[in-house]
């Protein structure tokens, strides 16, 4: 059964060495200002050599995060991060961004990749888009049940990494706009101001806190994940203490090895109301949610004192074979190997002629043995003693700690990878002026008009939604329809979704739309034309560039980019904005308006916020809940401002087909000013 490792957060040098003297496998680390924690200490040039020296010597690996969107103006500060990763020996780094991977690419192209679980990868079409592209490890999405992470585990021949302790966002990594509508501070860019733990009220039921999930932990299910066949455990906590994260590597170190582990202490040590397995057992609900309440605080207090005094201590990640030799008339020998291959010998004194009580090899493993305080442990010990000789054990001693010291210079050398020095390429930009076409996005056959068949070039509908009515539809219209792809869809999706989605196709549907990398994986396989939604992230212009590679017709991008960022993109392939509707800023698994459960639950609520704003819950086949900013976005009265670019979508959530059409006239005809709206982000400063 495969030993999966255990990966741990270096949110500082103090929670690396943490991590590291507590037996972690591996670290993953910020560096420069391209990480999904860019609020936490992370490191510098300095302190990045130092753990890089620090790690290779115990053998851990180091995992950098690049996984954040990057614009286009900022790559060339970009490459600065990879030349650091690539002069530390990194040994791997995670991205999310599809332009960052291009980058990664042409500067290292040795460097092993990990996606991100901000690329909201979960599913098994998801997870082989990434295979093919060449990463070599997907973070999986922290929602998904044991058995959607086994069917990804079992169709895909890449490596897996699940999160198995610490906080749970309420919205699907990747996905989450709130932070940034609310305070310009971006989730996707590392700076998530965690909205999700103020206070929201859906008045059914709930404490207050309709958004804040308690903490995770898979500690006690050790079995279980090693029966997934998932070939690491992410604990999260970049933000945490060195004690926080001395306790949950210990934690889980004790559970591979067979120990129950202090469940107390890992709770004392940090966590929201107690633990919770929900999505692992695919059990969601209220028994979820959870803060941090002052019982809480006061036992992290307690225990934190007491981990503190466990932090300097090594854990013996490197076993040794030693090999001790001893004869007459020549120098003592130890030859001391690791099992990279590393091996020194080092010689002493001429043993001398016992005069009662000659060495043994008793004797010398007991000497050998003497390593407490290092990061090594005896695996073997060989010893050729001739008889009668003796060697005190202050010389064994001694040959063992100048072995030790020399093994540790060498296993401490950083092997740099291969750094290609390359200009960032220029983009293509189509001159001529273009003024963008019309789409719209609906949640119902029912809100289709017949302005809006006339006047937009493309119209995304639900899929469930359209198989109920496809049969009644004209052949034109059938024509310029596609269907849009759940946000979500965990697990072994083309399973659950390619039947469905070749009747569409026979009944004459031939475009699909999607927001999910696995969405497009599974588009193109079955031969739709395939557009981009929103949530592909694509916040630059090589991204749009790997996504037409990909086999992407078109997108809407980033709905994060300021309107400047939106019109010098790069025309690699027709792509535009969201124009019009409520933004979308969370996509959740667990529902915050049936927190008591979904009898009579009409698939609509609203959450209030501490100020008193509301947020549009609306619930999609019951498989997942999407979070709507309470004001529409809207641009028609400054729509001479956005040029050159291809098309703009209208999104539609409860708007009546007279709300509708007033919309496309506003966007088409009298480029009206309204009251009540929102400009979005494209006016605003995203940090």
């Amino acid at each position: 059964m495969k030993q999966p490792e255990i990966l741990a957060p270096a949110g500082s040098m103090e929670s690396m060495m943490a991590a590291v003297n507590s037996g972690a496998d591996a670290v993953y680390f910020g560096y420069g200002p391209f990480n999904a924690r860019r609020n936490a200490k992370n490191f510098d040039q300095d302190s990045f050599r130092q753990m890089a020296r620090y790690c290779k010597a115990r053998g851990v690996k180091m995992y950098m995060t690049l996984n954040t969107l990057v614009f286009d103006r900022e790559m060339e500060a970009l490459k600065e991060s990879v030349r650091a990763a690539c002069e530390n020996g990194v040994d791997a780094i995670l991205v999310q961004d599809l332009g960052v991977m291009h980058l990664l690419r042409q500067w290292a192209p040795d460097i092993p990749l990990h996606a991100s679980t901000q690329m909201a990868v979960h599913n098994v079409s998801g997870a082989k888009q990434l295979q093919e592209m060449g990463f070599s490890r997907v973070v999986l999405a922290r929602e998904m049940s044991a058995k959607e992470i086994r069917a990804v585990v079992e169709q895909v021949a890449v490596e897996t990494e699940i999160f198995v302790h610490g906080a749970l966002c309420m919205c699907l990594s990747g996905q989450c706009y709130m932070s940034s509508l609310i305070g310009e501070r971006s989730g996707n860019r590392g700076l998530c101001a965690q909205p999700c733990r103020l206070p929201f009220r859906s008045g059914r039921g709930d404490n207050g806190y309709a958004l804040s999930l308690k903490d995770l932990t898979l500690v006690d299910r050790i079995q279980e994940l090693r029966e997934l066949g998932v070939d690491s455990l992410k604990i999260e906590g970049r933000m945490k203490r060195p004690e926080y994260v001395s306790a949950a590597v210990s934690g889980f170190r004790q559970a591979l090895a067979g120990e129950t582990p202090n469940m107390e202490q890992l709770q004392a040590a940090f966590s929201r109301s107690g633990f919770t397995r929900g999505y692992f057992d695919g059990k969601t609900g209220i028994e979820m949610f959870g803060t941090r309440q002052h019982e809480d605080v006061l036992a992290g207090q307690k225990v934190l004192k007491q981990l503190s005094n466990q932090l300097e201590k090594e854990y013996p990640h490197v076993p040794l074979d030693f090999s001790f030799v001893m004869k007459a008339n020549e120098p003592l020998s130890l030859t001391v190997r690791d099992a990279d291959g590393n091996s020194v010998s080092v010689q002493g004194l001429v043993p001398e002629i016992a005069a009662n009580r000659p060495t043994t090899e008793e004797l010398v493993r007991r000497s050998m043995e003497k390593l407490g305080g290092t990061f090594y442990s005896l695996n073997s010990l060989s010893c050729q003693l001739d008889e009668g000789l003796i060697c005190p054990a202050s010389q064994m001693n001694q040959l063992r700690r100048e072995a030790l010291e020399q093994l540790s210079a060498i296993r401490s050398q950083i092997k740099p990878w291969r750094f290609v020095d390359l200009p960032v390429p220029p983009h293509p930009k189509l001159l001529c002026l273009r003024k963008p076409n019309l789409r719209a996005q609906v949640r119902s056959l029912s809100q289709i008009t017949p302005l809006m068949e006339e006047r937009c070039e493309l119209i995304a509908v639900p899929m469930d939604q359209l198989e109920k009515g496809v049969d009644q539809l004209s052949s034109a219209l059938r024509e310029k329809i596609a269907v849009s792809l759940p946000r979500m869809v965990f697990g072994d999706d083309a399973a659950l979704l390619t039947q469905r989605l070749n009747g569409l196709k026979q009944a004459g549907i031939h475009h699909l739309s999607t927001g999910n990398i696995g969405g497009l994986y599974l588009g193109k396989k079955l031969d739709f034309c395939v557009h981009g939604e929103f949530s592909l992230n694509i916040a630059n212009s090589l991204a749009l560039r790997e996504y037409a590679q990909l086999g992407l017709h078109d997108s809407v991008v980033s709905f994060e980019l300021s309107q400047t960022r939106v019109v010098s993109l790069g025309d690699y392939m027709p792509y535009g904005i969201f124009a019009y509707g409520k933004l979308p800023l969370m996509v959740t698994r667990n529902c915050p308006i049936k927190l008591k459960g979904c009898k009579n639950c009409k698939q609509y609520g609203v959450l209030k916020d501490r100020k008193d704003e509301s947020f549009e819950v609306r619930c999609t086949g019951r498989q997942y809940s999407e979070i709507f900013n309470g004001k529409a976005l809207y641009l028609a009265d400054r729509w001479d401002e956005w040029i050159n670019f291809s098309f703009a979508l209208l999104y539609f959530t409860g708007e009546s087909p007279a709300e509708i059409d007033t919309v496309i006239r506003s966007y088409s005809e009298n480029f009206e000013k309204r009251e009540g709206i929102t400009r979005g982000l494209y006016y605003r400063n995203v940090k």
